[in-house]
């Protein structure tokens, strides 16, 4: 039991960070001027990184270690849905990351908007794995 509360709180977490920043901090980023919106979204980055990369890794191992003892399926399912978010980042959100962090905020212009509105609607992916995690998890939990 604890381990299964452990993954849903773990996947509800991750869901609740990555949907702030889907809803909340990276539209409010896009109001500003080029250069203030680059300051602003890496040390965000930053300080979110080890945050949502440790809540899905944590989630992920509880819900298979909650497979495991209880032999349903849905913490299979929803582990892999949270513990996707690793791969995603890695190989489809890295290199925009990558690109966005060499610049200087004193080269920040219409391609660094650009970057960073391409940024947000992959995290978007981020925070639709982490509410399907949380209801799959949720259902799992309930005995569903």
């Amino acid at each position: 039991m604890i381990t299964a509360l452990t993954a849903l709180i773990s996947a509800t977490l991750f869901a609740g960070a990555a949907l702030y920043i889907t809803i909340a901090e990276h539209p409010a980023r896009l109001l500003l001027d080029d250069s203030p919106q680059l300051q602003q979204w890496q040390p965000s980055y930053k300080r979110a990184l080890p945050v949502q990369s440790g809540l899905a890794l944590i989630g992920g191992i509880s819900g298979a270690w909650s497979a495991h003892l209880t032999g349903n399926w849905m913490w299979v399912a929803g582990s892999v849905a949270l513990l996707a978010n690793w791969p995603f980042t890695l190989l489809v959100i890295l290199p925009v990351n990558k690109r966005l962090m060499a610049l200087a905020p004193s080269q920040a212009s219409p391609e660094s908007r650009r970057l960073l509105v391409r940024w947000g609607n992959l995290h978007n992916v981020r925070s639709l794995l982490g509410v399907l995690t949380t209801c799959i998890f949720a259902l799992a939990f309930l005995g569903a």
